[in-house]
């Protein structure tokens, strides 16, 4: 079976390195949309997308993220890219990481479609537990108790489309 979604699903490639350019305000919000139509437990629709542009805000991020890796040496753990989305989830939510999981999933895929280059970069938990992740929320107008479940950096490829690996033999197992 072949379809449009699937070989987005299948092509979709981590990009770490972006050009300089920033996003279009209409590609970004293509796949802010896709994010929000991401299931949630019980329907809560329970994240929130911060979708950041500003370069001192990007900046600030890279360096809070290079704290939290311990590599403060390390310029630039979003890649380089001009744009951020993080996700964020109340962290008594029903189900608050796989919901900002599923969110985060979308943002990507629709990336991919829209021909946009993104990675998933960690440590946005322990960024948004920090004093700083705090008052960036608090500057946000989001509540103290939002978790960091992923943060997406975003942006025009500046490299070739990495090819997939091979799929291992035992990735599914059948029970009929």
């Amino acid at each position: 079976m072949n379809n449009e979604a699937l070989e987005v699903l299948k092509n979709r490639r981590s990009i770490r390195k972006f050009k300089t350019e920033q996003v279009t305000r209409e590609e970004l919000n293509a796949v802010l949309e896709a994010g929000t139509f991401a299931p949630t437990g019980a329907g809560t629709q329970a994240p929130v997308i911060v979708a950041v542009r500003d370069p001192a805000v990007v900046k600030k991020l890279d360096e809070m993220n290079a704290r939290v890796l311990n590599m403060p040496q390390m310029p630039h753990p979003y890649y380089g890219a001009p744009a951020i989305l993080l996700v964020l989830v109340p962290r008594n939510g029903i189900t608050p990481v796989e919901d900002g999981s599923l969110v985060a999933g979308n943002l990507l895929n629709a990336a991919y479609a829209v021909g946009l280059g993104a990675c998933w970069i960690h440590r946005s938990k322990e960024m948004f537990d920090s004093e700083e992740g705090r008052e960036l929320l608090k500057e946000w107008g989001l509540p103290e108790d939002m978790m960091g479940v992923a943060s997406i950096a975003l942006g025009y490829p500046d490299c070739p489309q990495p090819k997939a690996a091979p799929r291992k033999e035992d990735y599914i197992v059948w029970v009929e």
